[in-house]
């Protein structure tokens, strides 16, 4: 079955190696508490704060060698009084799991987005 998996995370400054890393690590961690494999995936769509002008979030996921899933990236909402410096990503992937089986991760700052699925929220 086709599912959504979302998470979010906190860029600590508006550098290349910051957005990347940390959209590393959101990527790795959702692919592995989901069991999800790069050839499962239909497409990834990535959003991030206009504040984030130093990369593609997408380039990490091809740093991850998933080369052959379709990427795109494109700028969050300018919201008043939302976080700053914040990369979201949704995956799109087949899974055998049921929608409350998939663990959606907000991680760091990004925790404030949603509280429930932040890693500490006892889910």
């Amino acid at each position: 079955m086709l599912r959504g998996v979302r998470g979010a995370v906190g860029i600590e400054e508006n550098t290349r190696e910051a957005i990347l890393a940390a959209t590393r690590d959101l990527l790795a961690r959702l692919a592995e508490a989901n069991a999800l494999r790069p050839d499962a995936m239909s497409m990834i769509l990535f959003t991030a704060t206009t504040d984030l002008t130093a990369a593609f979030p997408a380039t990490a996921a091809r740093e991850l060698g998933w080369t052959r899933v379709p990427l795109m990236c494109s700028p969050e909402l300018d919201v008043t009084g939302a976080p700053p410096r914040i990369v979201r990503v949704m995956i799109l992937a087949e899974t055998p799991l049921d929608p409350a089986q998939i663990r959606h991760l907000y991680l760091g700052r990004a925790a404030v987005l949603r509280p429930d699925l932040a890693p500490d929220a006892g889910r």
